[in-house]
């Protein structure tokens, strides 16, 4: 409560002396509102267990992380909640000593540093590392002060460090903040709030002994800026989200992101992860995390404005490209407002897509492939055409049902970052299945099936062979509801007898299912007589 309280009195100075990089002016506030989101998720937490406060405070700080200062904010305390539940054991009162705080210190500030794409000295970085460094004593006491001492004097350095600040005359915001936190820290170990005489604005420390006040002294006003520790300059957008992946898929994640903008900070831990960067390819941006894991709490700022990104006057609308197998498809896709790429009745080349990509101008664009070998070439096509500074998205549909449902919550009115996460949202909740007739003899992981015989497929797995068209497709409808869903798609296709397979097993699920609705649609695909999505 009493780092809040400090943090919220010198929350106004911090922002006004946010000037690196580019105009947000809103370090002070994404600091305040990063710890509110921790101290709230503890104020009525009834426990004995020091460590177990941490981490549900950490926890709660990595969820509402705000801007890249409270996502490095986020960090540092994970750090020293990972050490206080190390230290903890099995005791609910672990002994917090000097050797513990100095731990905690360290492992916050190289957690912060690993976060950050691409570190820049002279920032919130430089700060917490200080303080790490200096955190030497004996005693509990003398090592919290060393550490806020060691912090000071980092950042009346910070000038010295990075040209903008110099310019600006002041000292860096995020390291302001970090300041005011080792200072209450201090003060809550010691007991004793210590003096210190505030700078007139219009002064800039000259020296770390002068630099004795937690808040920046600005020499002059400025136009505010972000707050980020990266290398400035690569990007219009702030583009935030918690990710749900692996440590493994974050790993890539971090090298994808790293070259579409810069201030790429990606904290977080346990399969949740909190991803911040500042880019011009919003929806090359979102379809990283989309590709690694499920994103969602999505926000979009663009700088110029201060406000979402995909609802700001200027910003460019959204243009959804599609493939399409059939006939019948390409009608739905392109009454859905998709524009469709190819030629019916042969596959899509990459050469094809890419032209397409590059007819599009001033406006993003979102791929909807209607299949696996699809989306291969779409994904080589965006590559290309995203090398050559466009923003576009590739949503991971493997299947055409799940291009029709990423096209049912499409909303060209909606902000086009939320709409590209739902849309995808609503193509990973479908699950795919199809009949076909094998071509050949051969062996499948269902067993061996000969030439004519009817195949059931579900997420491209062969699970059944047989003889019977309706009673391999019922099977198949079996098994994607068996893991639940309220709506069954059935898209016949082009081969003799399709339509009939889907009127059959649509009255036997309408007939024993009450619980689920089931859409027909005339697909005209050749490779399927029937496709199935549950949802």
């Amino acid at each position: 409560m009493a780092a809040l309280g400090r943090l919220s009195d010198q929350r106004a100075d911090i922002d006004r002396s946010n000037v690196y990089p580019v105009a947000d002016g809103d370090t002070g506030t994404n600091l305040l509102l990063t710890l509110e989101a921790g101290a709230a998720a503890v104020e009525g937490l009834v426990v004995d267990d020091l460590a177990e406060v941490a981490t549900v405070f950490a926890h709660a700080t990595l969820l509402g992380a705000r801007g890249s200062s409270g996502v490095i904010l986020a960090q540092i305390v994970r750090g020293w909640a990972e050490v206080l539940t190390e230290q903890a054991g099995h005791r609910t009162r672990p002994a917090v000593g000097a050797e513990v705080v100095a731990a905690a210190l360290r492992r916050g500030a190289e957690g912060a540093f690993a976060a950050v794409g691409r570190p820049v000295e002279g920032t919130m970085l430089t700060v917490a590392r200080a303080a790490a460094d200096g955190a030497v004593g004996t005693t509990l006491s003398e090592v919290v002060t060393a550490a806020a001492a060691a912090g000071r004097a980092a950042l009346a350095r910070t000038p010295d460090q990075l040209e903008v600040l110099a310019a600006a005359g002041v000292v860096d915001a995020g390291g302001s903040g970090l300041v005011v936190l080792l200072d209450v820290l201090a003060e809550v170990v010691t007991g004793a709030r210590s003096v210190r005489r505030r700078p007139r604005p219009g002064r800039r420390p000259s020296s770390a002994a002068s630099a004795v006040s937690a808040t920046p002294a600005v020499r002059r006003t400025s136009t505010a800026s972000a707050d980020h520790a990266g290398e400035p300059g690569r990007g219009a957008y702030e583009v935030m989200y918690l990710l749900d992946a692996t440590a493994e898929a974050v790993a890539g994640l971090r090298s994808r992101l790293d070259v579409l903008g810069d201030s790429l900070v990606v904290v977080g831990g346990d399969r949740l992860w909190n991803v911040h960067v500042h880019t011009d390819h919003v929806a090359a941006a979102i379809q990283a995390g989309i590709d690694v894991g499920r994103p969602h709490q999505l926000s979009v700022t663009r700088f110029a404005d201060g406000e979402p990104g995909g609802g700001v006057p200027g910003s460019p609308p959204v243009v959804l490209l599609a493939t399409a197998s059939g006939p019948g498809l390409a009608a739905v896709l392109i009454e859905g407002g998709a524009r469709l790429v190819g030629r019916l009745g042969r596959p899509v080349t990459a050469a094809e897509l890419l032209a397409a990509l590059r007819a599009v101008t001033g406006a993003a664009v979102v791929v909807l492939p209607d299949g696996t070998s699809a989306l291969a070439l779409a994904q080589a096509a965006a590559a290309a055409a995203g090398a050559e500074g466009r923003d576009v998205a590739v949503l991971p549909t493997r299947s055409p049902v799940q291009a029709l449902a990423a096209l049912a919550v499409h909303d060209p009115l909606a902000a086009r970052a939320q709409d590209l996460v739902r849309m995808a949202a609503a193509a990973a909740a479908t699950r795919h299945g199809a009949v076909t007739t094998a071509d050949v003899d051969a062996l499948t992981s269902a067993g061996w099936c000969r030439a004519g015989q009817v195949l059931g497929l579900v997420e491209d797995d062969v699970v059944e062979v047989g003889d019977d068209a309706p009673a391999v497709a019922l099977s198949v409808a079996a098994r994607m509801l068996a893991a639940g869903g309220e709506l069954l798609t059935l898209v016949w296709g082009a081969a003799p007898g399709s339509r009939e397979l889907a009127d059959a097993v649509s009255v036997t699920v309408r007939r024993e299912r009450k619980d689920v609705e089931v859409s027909v649609v005339d697909g005209g695909q050749r490779a399927h007589a029937l496709l199935l999505g549950v949802e």
